[in-house]
């Protein structure tokens, strides 16, 4: 339980800390700027330390269903808080964007209301990660699949340069090279670590039951293959995203040229 308090404390300590500096740094910006770049940031901190742990799990089990690794659980505890406070952090900078001449209490509930129209996929990703995943992971895994635990912390390797990217836009500087260099990093990231690592995953199943990689589903049980349909299915939706946004990108610079 000590991992989930850490986790408590440290991201909501980080994220007003990043918008008091913010403040102090960027006097112009308004509260909307200093809460994305604080949100991004945010995001940023736990996707490394999500990747970093993913990195030290799936490098340390040989076995890909009996290996264990105490950072497994220790870091599923630690992230959930950051969860549920990411959610608040988004429906913050969503409020601070849209807020109008409206009062107080009707702009809050219309800008609560617009944000859950708006990221509802994201917010269900996250509750489903804390009440579901989490669940799964601490007590109904029977202490197996760690290394299949950390490739699904990989799948946040992309975060960084996604935020990266946002805090960039904040900045003025989408007309760069860093930006550009940045976007197709993100795309690279997100393509490999968010869609091909679930047949990764298989693949690696495959090996360790002496299954060929197109019968895995079928020797796999139904809970299993929906598990990772419905983690898979939000990554390929926000991939067509990226690449919609990439294309925009890409046609842009080539007017400019």
């Amino acid at each position: 339980m000590a991992a989930l308090f850490c986790g408590a404390a440290l991201f909501p300590g980080l994220f007003f800390s990043f918008r008091r500096i913010l403040r102090n740094t960027w006097t112009d910006w308004s509260d909307a700027d200093v809460t994305a770049v604080s949100e991004r940031l945010l995001s940023a901190v736990h996707a490394s330390l999500a990747t970093a742990a993913g990195v030290t799990v799936v490098s340390s089990c040989r076995d890909v269903m009996t290996d264990s690794h105490w950072l497994v659980n220790s870091f599923v505890l630690f992230g959930a808080p950051y969860m549920l406070f990411d959610i608040y952090a988004m429906y913050l900078n969503h409020r601070h964007t849209q807020e109008g001449s409206q009062t107080p209490s009707r702009r809050s509930l219309h800008a609560f209301r617009a944000f859950l129209l708006r990221d509802w996929m994201l917010v269900l990703h996250h509750l489903v990660l804390v009440f579901i995943f989490l669940p799964i992971t601490l007590f109904f895994r029977r202490g197996l699949g760690d290394f299949f635990i950390g490739c699904l912390f990989l799948t946040e390797l992309s975060t960084p340069f996604i935020s990266v990217g946002k805090i960039l836009i904040q900045l003025h500087l989408d007309d760069t090279k860093l930006y550009r260099i940045n976007g197709l990093v993100a795309l690279l990231t997100f393509f490999t670590c968010r869609i091909l690592l679930f047949p990764f995953m298989y693949w690696m199943y495959g090996r360790h039951a002496s299954v060929p990689l197109h019968r895995v589903a079928f020797h796999l049980p139904l809970h299993c293959n929906l598990g990772n349909l419905l983690l898979l299915a939000p990554q390929v939706y926000w991939f067509g995203l990226l690449l919609r946004k990439a294309q925009r990108l890409y046609r842009r610079t080539r007017k400019s040229d």
